[in-house]
């Protein structure tokens, strides 16, 4: 009996640490990670509520078995400088990476990343697919450096590793799919047209990029390695350009899309910084509108979004059949939003709502009860410190973010500290609950209250009454913004 007691004493114990510090497990020990990264997916996804008729139920039945941030954001609205943040766990104002011309492990020499944090610890790491910024259409290995033991060996991957130049994506028979003359003649505008196309694609998915990952992924977690894994999956759609399968096209007929608002004047009340990003490859949504093609597009960002949705599906379905089902947290994040009109504008690289907002998700067993949320402002640049609390890792020193653990217990915690988004050195944006204020590094504001204006139509920066407003919320402001970390050419893609 005594034995009895002492067994069932330990045993509890045990069940309060798990719940009061890091995620339990089935054995006892630190649990392991699957993290899930999406390229480019905005706040289009049913649980959050940004399209009324996007069918994501893979992303909504993620975010029943754990918390959904619904008031998350990214660190910059741009590829490669958000991926960073992430990863190091330090703002682009600290690193100096803004852009996607930076190399980070040579910006950053010795910095810890969450995958090399979690192997200095006794983590398995393994990854594939899109986690750091890459250019078009393959991993190079140093992008990988030397902390995972094993990647997803693609053939590009393959290609690079005897030596043969790597050839990204081989285009669709029939290019451009979405019939624009001006991709078919790579003429300008568009920006890099090579890149914006979309239709549906008449091969087997089993060839496609997201695919095989996700099958890779699928046979780790069939047999894992005996000590805890950090699993990294990058699912690169919805990324342009937007090709899917064609029944996940079906799933949005053009002429039933309800386009998100807009407003002719929107632009009226910006200051010219605003005026001046909202501008940047305008010529790709101007050449849509002009040849009648802005619902086909809608179309396809939408059966971008479901095709990745049950990428999503099949990961968490190979996670229920794991021997790791019951002791491995889920992280789901994306990189940054996507403009389809709003502000006049297309693509990412701007500091308003749709560009900074994304889904975030943490399911972590026995720390947040099932289909739980939180409307309290967090960034991805929390990830670090989070996933690290979760796992009993030690923290690294000089980290930008906050571990959201606190939240993770309860939701409705106090929680002061907005989500600050920057983009170029500078420019930043900070999102509370009910307010984003913006300032530009020439000084020009914008102040949004989304409590009555959720679609950032009235810029309040000039009222005097909300002076107060502005002065609270600029201590939040960084105190300092590195100088830009000079550019690469090999990472120049396209993107700004």
């Amino acid at each position: 009996m005594r034995r009895l007691l002492q067994g069932l004493s330990v045993a509890l114990l045990l069940l309060v640490a798990g719940v009061r510090g890091g995620a339990s497990t089935a054995e006892g020990g630190r649990p392991n990670v699957l993290m899930i990264a999406v390229d480019d997916l905005n706040d289009w996804v049913g649980c959050l509520g940004g399209h009324p008729q996007v069918k994501t139920p893979n992303l909504d039945r993620l975010a029943k078995r754990g918390m959904l941030f619904t008031n998350a954001h990214c660190a910059a609205p741009v590829c490669n400088p958000s991926r960073t943040a992430l990863l190091t766990g330090r703002r682009p104002s600290s690193t100096g990476l803004y852009d996607n011309g930076g190399l980070w492990h040579e910006a950053l020499p010795g910095v810890a990343t969450i995958p090399s944090h979690f192997k200095a610890n006794g983590y398995y790491t393994a990854g594939g697919g899109k986690i750091y910024h890459h250019a078009n259409g393959y991993n190079r290995r140093g992008d990988w450096d030397a902390y995972f033991d094993q990647v997803f060996d693609s053939p590009y991957l393959a290609r690079l590793a005897t030596g043969e130049p790597a050839k990204g994506f081989t285009w669709p028979a029939g290019f451009p799919l979405n019939g624009l003359p001006s991709v078919k003649a790579m003429e300008k505008p568009p920006l890099n047209p090579g890149e914006f196309d979309w239709g549906p694609l008449d091969r087997p998915a089993a060839e496609l990029g997201d695919d095989r990952l996700v099958e890779w992924a699928g046979r780790f977690l069939q047999n894992p390695p005996k000590q805890p894994f950090f699993l990294a999956t990058g699912i690169f759609r919805p990324h342009l350009p937007w090709y899917a399968p064609p029944a996940y096209f079906d799933l949005y007929p053009p002429d039933t899309i309800t386009a998100p608002p807009t407003r002719a004047d929107d632009l009226a009340d910006l200051p010219e910084t605003g005026k001046r990003l909202a501008a940047q490859r305008r010529g790709d949504l101007e050449v849509v509108r002009a040849a009648g093609r802005y619902p086909q597009m809608l179309q396809a960002y939408l059966a971008n979004i479901s095709y990745c949705d049950a990428l999503v599906g099949r990961l968490l379905n190979a996670l229920d059949r794991s021997p790791a089902a019951r002791s491995t947290v889920v992280v789901l994040w994306s990189d940054h939003g996507w403009h389809l009109g709003e502000k006049q504008a297309l693509h990412k690289f701007t500091l308003w709502e749709r560009s900074t907002r994304v889904p975030l998700i943490i399911a972590a067993p026995g720390v947040t009860p099932a289909g739980t949320r939180t409307v309290r402002p967090v960034g991805l640049i929390d990830l670090f410190p989070t996933l690290s609390e979760l796992c009993g890792l030690p923290q690294p020193p000089n980290l930008d973010g906050a571990s959201l653990a606190p939240l993770l217990r309860d939701p409705r915690r106090s929680w002061e500290r907005p989500a600050l988004t920057t983009h170029q050195q500078g420019n930043h944006a900070l999102r509370t609950e009910r307010w984003r204020y913006i300032r530009y590094r020439d000084g020009g504001e914008e102040l949004y209250d989304h409590t009555n204006d959720p679609n950032e139509w009235t810029n309040l920066a000039s009222r005097p009454e909300l002076a107060s407003v502005k002065a609270d919320l600029s201590r939040w402001f960084p105190t300092t913004d590195a100088p830009p970390v000079p550019r690469k050419a090999a990472l120049q893609t396209g993107e700004p």
